[in-house]
């Protein structure tokens, strides 16, 4: 593989990773909203990702890239919770309805996404180091 697709290859790592933390950002800041533009409580978003070949070759697993395939509601229900104060609790019941959103598992999916986008990072300077070792010794 040249290091023109290397290069390729780890951006687009950066580039799903660093979609992966604006989606875990957007859940972490919306953990408490219980009222959004469509009405309801906020749905936690999760990340789909897709192995790409590399030159259209699917027959080496070495030869894969990476990309978004989309962010979606996860399929985790809304949990409802008492609390007659709340300005969005149903008068009748008493109830509120609570976003999805798990902070623990958020944090942790942004340690995730962090190390990475780290470990990217780290690949493309090794990458980028070797490209100008290459042209030193081409001198």
């Amino acid at each position: 593989m040249s290091f023109m697709k290397s290069m390729d290859v780890l951006s687009a790592g950066m580039h799903a990773q660093r979609v992966r933390l604006d989606t875990v950002s957007t859940n972490l800041a919306n953990a408490e909203t219980t009222k959004t533009a469509d009405g309801g409580a906020y749905q936690r978003q999760e990340v789909s990702f897709r192995a790409v070949p590399v030159d259209g070759r699917d027959f080496d697993a070495a030869l894969k890239s990476v990309e978004v395939e989309r962010v979606k509601n996860a399929p985790v229900p809304t949990r409802m919770v008492y609390d007659p104060s709340h300005p969005d609790a149903d008068p009748a019941s008493g109830m509120v309805e609570m976003p999805n959103v798990n902070v623990v598992e958020e944090m942790v999916d942004l340690m995730t996404a962090t190390r990475s986008f780290e470990a990217n990072v780290t690949a493309f300077e090794a990458l980028r180091q070797m490209v100008n070792k290459a042209m030193e010794i081409g001198r």
